[in-house]
């Protein structure tokens, strides 16, 4: 059996058994490299060369996570709960639909604008979040459709339109990759390619309202003791806050670090007075302690991704799949789709899924005689699947680490199953419909 199918095979079932996802991994791991002929000696050197590409990221929530407490701290959270609530009376709160509508479209629109307006990913997340939970929980909406709403604003625009992460994903990884395996693509409207793809997700978004219409309750005593309602505030704590976002936002998208950003932000609470110095110490140990399990799963991730580099067999796998295509157009671009889930779903990254496969599947395509519309449509599709519904994909930590710092979230089952049904299957569809017909 192939290293990498067999591995991802592995990890799915370990969590979706509700084994620890950073067990799952390690385990998986071990499993792919051994099989993939590394023995043990090369999988652990693999895996431990792998280990520090996902540091960055992981001190970044770190980061992060002290700067969404030192928010709370503040009181920011709370004003924005009071503020909201006494818009519609708390008495009326629980059944206003208007509300309700308009907290999911805020939500919507700041995702999507997270990949290109104010490109900066997931990094809102823990900032935007954890200060809406206690509004979302008095009107009893599903944290499940929460998390697909937010990873749809995190996929479809980097996939859809060249602004942003868009840019990247879309010209400079899909379109480069197709030309340096020989595609002319110089009069292909990457936007046009991508159109019925998008659509496959927009289908999903409004099937996940669908599913998760229902309201659902969670414990407000929990909520109330990680968010610490109590805290009061006043003007100059509020100013202050919105002084030290502003400064986060501002100081990332100047040096492109989420880390720095996160530590100006806290500097400016620090220098307030809204956070005392002798706090300090105590908040960012907080912090780290609310996102330390979804860093480890990314340090985790990049260790999992070298072992299954190192063995060579996903190319292997790209391969075998070309093999088994044959002349078929219609089963080819079926099963180059599921390839592209596979590989995805393992690496947690679309961005690096690309480069992958496009080298081997370019060719067939044109083997196959499909048109480079049809050519950039399908491998963009193939390299998008699996970002959604990835144990190990920031579209899905992401969302985790906003909504799950009360411990009332699975990763798995609330938001990683979710999403995974609500997108990966319409994506499929929508992705093979666009290759046959474009």
């Amino acid at each position: 059996m192939n290293a990498v199918v067999a591995a991802v095979g592995l990890m799915l079932v370990l969590s979706l058994c509700r084994v620890n996802v950073v067990i799952a991994m390690v385990a998986s791991a071990l499993l792919g490299g051994m099989l993939g002929g590394l023995g043990m000696d090369g999988t652990l050197k693999a895996f431990n060369s792998g280990l520090g590409a996902g540091a960055t990221v992981a001190l970044s929530y770190a980061m992060l996570g002290a700067f969404a407490v030192a928010i709370s701290k503040s009181g920011l959270a709370h004003a924005l709960a009071d503020k909201v609530l006494t818009l519609v009376g708390r008495s009326e709160a629980q059944g206003n639909r208007k509300l309700k509508w308009g907290l999911m479209g805020l939500i919507l629109a700041v995702s999507i604008s997270s990949q290109n307006i104010l490109p900066i990913h997931i990094a809102f997340i823990p900032l935007l979040i954890p200060p809406l939970l206690y509004v979302l929980t008095q009107l009893r909406l599903d944290r499940r459709l929460i998390a697909c709403i937010m990873t749809f604003g995190l996929i479809t625009p980097y996939m859809f339109l060249p602004v942003g992460f868009g840019t990247i994903f879309l010209n400079d990884i899909l379109l480069a990759n197709i030309a340096k395996a020989g595609v002319d693509i110089s009069s292909i409207n990457v936007t046009h390619a991508m159109a019925i793809p998008a659509l496959g997700m927009v289908c999903g978004l409004v099937i996940a309202f669908m599913s998760y219409r229902r309201p659902r309750d969670y414990d407000m005593s929990r909520l109330k003791e990680v968010e610490h309602i109590e805290t009061g505030y006043n003007p100059k704590s509020l100013l202050m806050a919105g002084v030290a976002v502003a400064v986060a936002f501002g100081v990332q998208l100047w040096l492109d670090s989420m880390i720095i950003g996160a530590l100006a932000g806290f500097l400016v609470f620090s220098a307030s007075g809204v956070v005392r110095w002798k706090e300090s110490d105590d908040l960012f140990t907080e912090g780290m302690k609310m996102m330390a399990a979804i860093g480890f799963i990314m340090i985790t991730a990049q260790g999992f991704a070298e072992v299954m580099t190192a063995t060579g067999q996903v190319k292997s796998l790209v391969d075998a799949s070309a093999q088994l295509i044959g002349h078929n157009k219609a089963i080819g671009a079926f099963v180059m789709l599921l390839v592209g889930l596979l590989v995805t779903l393992g690496i947690g990254s679309s961005f690096s899924t690309v480069p992958i496969i496009a080298a081997i599947f370019t060719p067939l395509c044109v083997q196959l005689g499909f048109s480079p519309l049809a050519i950039v449509s399908l491998i963009g599709t193939a390299g998008a699947l699996g970002d959604a519904g990835s144990p190990a994909s920031d579209s899905t930590l992401g969302p985790t680490a906003g909504l799950n710092v009360d411990g009332q979230h699975n990763h798995i089952w609330d938001t990683v199953v979710p999403t995974f049904l609500h997108y990966n299957l319409p994506l499929l569809v929508f992705g093979w419909v666009a290759a046959m017909v474009l």
